[in-house]
């Protein structure tokens, strides 16, 4: 039986009647419910929505003039779309920077959430589903870097699509799948063309959409790990107990603190847009894709070189495996491993890591060791530092490989079983 509809007192009654416009509004915003111990770390989220709306927007406006076929890509971008077309210097400006932007937001939004054990007791689907997205993320810039067809894209995607041919038995058949002939050419392109604009970009949003609502039962954490009962914290604030409620609504309260920051954070973005984004455009890249001349040295954007260090971290055989399936071996451990850390972490402790001890020590030595792999992973592999006639270059690569899969597969269990037993003998 269809539910009664009376006369309508404005368009709003109109939409609520007809779409239940209220109660979403409930659900979603006036009374979703955020705890008010948290600081503008907790803003990212909202900025990586607001990025990803950039990216799409001007992607659309580079869309209407990019030609995905090797011949004519590289002048449509650096010709037609920098020269010819009005402000398109702009939009290709905003669309690469915001590119290179949203993984330094990602990286800070990660390391927060471990900081604050925002990955555990409950939240097991939250963690899941923002490496989910890191995921996308990251191949959503790689099948992005292609496009240019210039050529660190051309060399990049040799590289990357060689790496399939290590799977065994389907691996050969695999590379030339992906790659839609025997070596990267025009059909590659367009491949990665298609997934770039139309794919990913509807598998990100949602992944984005399932992100958010996997924050809806268990909810959002807080600086101190607290627990608390959210919905008698909730009735305090409709009662009018504002200042007693550990909680606030989600909409006006929390959401204008978050336009805050991302006001801020837009200043910052903008001026790289205008004034540095050099950064994000590497110079090879403005020569022409030439399969006869290879790059003196091949790298990947800044936010993949700490798992390309990885990749090529291992150059001597172990076990009888020879450096490069060691190699490959460790790069697919490395993109997946932090989507089982909360099992990886074995304490019940939730709480910052500046008062969980050993923990506090652990974080600071994973994270120096992610930077260390990314600075080496944009260093030639050989040749820069030489000791007593000796190449030890590869060796930094290779210790701070080690130290990674150390620091998460041997160390993190280890503390965190050491924590949960204190923390057991406490009760």
């Amino acid at each position: 039986m269809m539910a009664e509809i009376r006369k309508a007192k404005g368009i709003m009654d109109w939409l609520d009647q007809r779409l239940a416009t209220e109660t979403l509004t409930k659900v979603l915003m006036t009374e979703y419910w955020i705890p008010k111990n948290i600081n503008f770390l907790w803003a990212m989220g909202v900025i990586l929505t607001t990025m990803f709306g950039i990216l799409f927007i001007s992607g659309l406006f580079l869309l209407m003039y990019y030609k995905p076929d090797t011949k004519l890509a590289f002048d449509s971008v650096n010709y037609t779309i920098m020269q010819e077309v009005y402000y398109g210097w702009l939009w290709r400006h905003m669309h690469a920077v915001a590119a290179s932007v949203v993984f330094l937001v990602i990286y800070i939004h990660m390391f927060v959430a471990i900081y604050y054990g925002s990955y555990k007791k409950g939240r097991e689907m939250i963690w899941i589903s923002g490496m989910l997205l890191f995921v996308l993320f990251s191949a959503a810039g790689f099948s992005g870097y292609m496009l240019p067809w210039g050529q660190m894209s051309y060399w990049a995607a040799q590289v990357i699509t060689n790496l399939f041919g290590a799977i065994p038995f389907i691996g050969p058949d695999l590379v030339v799948w992906i790659r839609g002939n025997f070596f990267v050419s025009d059909p590659t392109l367009t491949r990665f063309f298609m997934l770039h604009v139309l794919l990913f970009p509807i598998i990100i949003i949602a992944a984005i959409v399932f992100h958010f609502y996997s924050l809806r039962i268990p909810h959002v954490n807080n600086q101190e790990g607290e627990h608390f009962d959210f919905d008698e914290e909730a009735e305090k604030y409709k009662a009018g107990k504002k200042k007693e409620s550990k909680v606030i609504p989600f909409w006006p309260v929390f959401l204008s603190k978050d336009l805050f920051v991302v006001g801020v954070f837009l200043i910052f973005y903008f001026y790289l847009v205008g004034f540095n984004y050099e950064f994000a455009m590497d110079p090879i890249n403005f020569e022409p894709a030439n399969y006869m001349k290879t790059p003196t040295h091949i790298y990947p954007e800044w936010y993949f070189l700490w798992s390309y260090e990885v990749l090529r971290g291992f150059f001597f055989p172990i076990a009888g495996l020879k450096p490069f399936t060691l190699g490959l071996l460790g790069f697919a451990i490395a993109n997946i491993v932090f989507f089982i850390l909360p099992w990886l972490d074995r304490s019940p402790v939730v709480a910052p890591a500046h008062k969980r001890g050993a923990f506090n020590i652990w974080f600071w030595l994973m994270l120096i060791d992610m930077i260390g792999l990314a600075v080496y992973g944009k260093v030639p592999p050989n040749g820069v530092y030489v000791l007593g006639g000796t190449d030890i270059t590869p060796w930094f690569g290779f210790t701070f490989t080690v130290g990674f899969f150390i620091l998460l597969f041997i160390a993190l269990p280890m503390i965190t079983i050491r924590e949960r037993k204190r923390a057991g003998g406490a009760k």
